[in-house]
C-alpha cells in the first residue's frame, strides 16, 4: 500500500566519483623498476651490453669481442695467416739479397757520417784506403771510415731530388712530371752504371770481394757532389755551379781510384796466371779509371737543367 507522503523527498545516497586519471601511457616505464627476483628470493642481474657505468663504450665492445671465442679464434688465425705472410716474403727477399748483409751497409752514426761527407769532398789528405777485417769479415761502416755504405747515396739520393724541386721551383718550373722525370732519371743512369760494372768484371774474369752493394755504394757517393754542385749554382750563379763542378769531379775521380785500387787492382788471383796475364792488370786499371771518368758525365747531365 501507498504509504503517506510527509513533505519531504526519500534521497538516494550519492556514490563518490574516482579521482580523475591520467592518459594512459603507450609504453609502460619500467626504467625505476626493481630486477626480477627469482624462485629462492635473489635478483637475477640482467646482462648489461655497455659494461658498468662510466666506462667507455670502446672499450666494452671491445672486452665484448674478445669475450666472444668465434672472434678470439678468428683473430689468432688472422695473426697466424699474417705471420705466414711475413715469412714468406721475408724468404722471396733473401734469395735475391741478404737482409743481414744489407743491414751491414746500413750500419752508420753521425760520427761515421761526418768523416765520410768531409772524405768525400776532401779526399787527398787522407792516406789509409785499405779497409779492415775482423775473421775475414769487413768492418761495419761506423768502426771504419773506408767501409762502403748505403746510408748516404741513399740519403743524397732524396735531398737531390727534393733540391732538383726547389731548383725547378725558384725557376718557375716545377712541375710533378718533371720532378719525376728527375728521380727516374737518376735511378736509371744509378742501375746501367751498376750493370756496366759487374759485365765488365764478369768479362775480364776479375776474381773481387766486391759486391753489388759495394758498387751501389761507390755510384751512389756521386749524389753528394751533385748536391753541393746545384747549391752552389743557385747561390753564386752559372760560374759558382762550373767551379763547384769542377771541385766535386775531381775529389769523386780521386776518391773512386783510391777505393777501387784496393778492391781490383790488388785482387789478382793464381787463377789469372798464364797466356795475357800480363794484360789483366792494365785491364783492371781500365776498368777503374773508366768508372773514375765515367762520374764527371752522369753528374753535369743531371744538374746542367737545374741550373740556369
Amino acid at each position: 500500500m501507498d504509504l503517506p507522503h510527509h513533505g519531504y523527498r526519500a534521497t538516494k545516497p550519492r556514490a563518490r566519483a574516482a579521482p580523475p586519471t591520467a592518459d594512459p601511457l603507450l609504453f609502460e616505464d619500467t626504467s625505476s623498476t626493481a630486477p626480477p627476483m627469482n624462485s629462492q628470493g635473489f635478483y637475477t642481474p640482467a646482462y648489461n651490453m655497455a659494461g658498468p657505468a662510466g666506462a667507455p663504450q670502446g672499450d666494452a665492445g671491445m672486452n665484448n669481442l674478445f669475450a666472444d671465442p668465434m672472434a678470439s679464434a678468428a683473430v689468432m688465425y688472422g695473426s697466424s695467416l699474417a705471420n705466414q705472410g711475413k715469412d714468406m716474403v721475408n724468404k722471396e727477399i733473401s734469395r735475391f739479397m741478404s737482409i743481414n748483409k744489407l743491414k751491414h751497409f746500413f750500419a752508420v752514426d753521425s760520427k761515421y757520417v761526418m768523416k765520410k761527407l768531409m772524405l768525400l769532398m776532401f779526399p787527398y789528405t787522407h792516406q789509409d784506403w785499405e779497409v779492415r777485417y775482423h775473421r775475414d769479415t769487413p768492418l761495419t761502416p761506423r768502426h771504419d771510415v773506408n767501409a762502403p755504405d748505403l746510408y748516404i747515396p741513399t740519403m743524397a739520393f732524396i735531398t737531390y731530388i727534393l733540391l732538383a724541386g726547389m731548383a725547378l721551383g725558384i725557376q718557375k718550373r716545377f712541375s710533378p712530371e718533371v720532378l719525376g722525370l728527375c728521380a727516374s732519371t737518376a735511378l736509371v743512369w744509378l742501375i746501367i752504371e751498376v750493370l756496366a760494372m759487374l759485365l765488365s768484371l764478369y768479362l775480364l774474369t776479375v776474381h773481387t770481394d766486391l759486391s753489388t752493394f759495394d758498387l751501389i755504394a761507390y755510384s751512389g757517393y756521386k749524389y753528394v757532389g751533385m748536391i753541393f754542385t746545384v747549391l752552389c749554382g743557385l747561390l753564386f750563379g752559372s760560374d759558382g755551379y762550373y767551379v763547384a763542378l769542377a771541385w766535386s769531379s775531381c775529389a769523386l775521380m780521386f776518391f773512386i781510384v783510391r777505393s777501387l785500387k784496393m778492391k781490383i787492382l790488388s785482387s789478382l788471383s793464381s787463377d789469372s796466371m798464364g797466356a795475357g796475364a800480363s794484360a789483366k792488370p792494365r785491364l783492371r786499371l781500365y776498368i777503374t779509371v773508366a768508372t773514375a771518368v765515367f762520374q764527371p758525365i752522369i753528374i753535369y747531365w743531371l744538374t746542367s737543367h737545374l741550373v740556369r
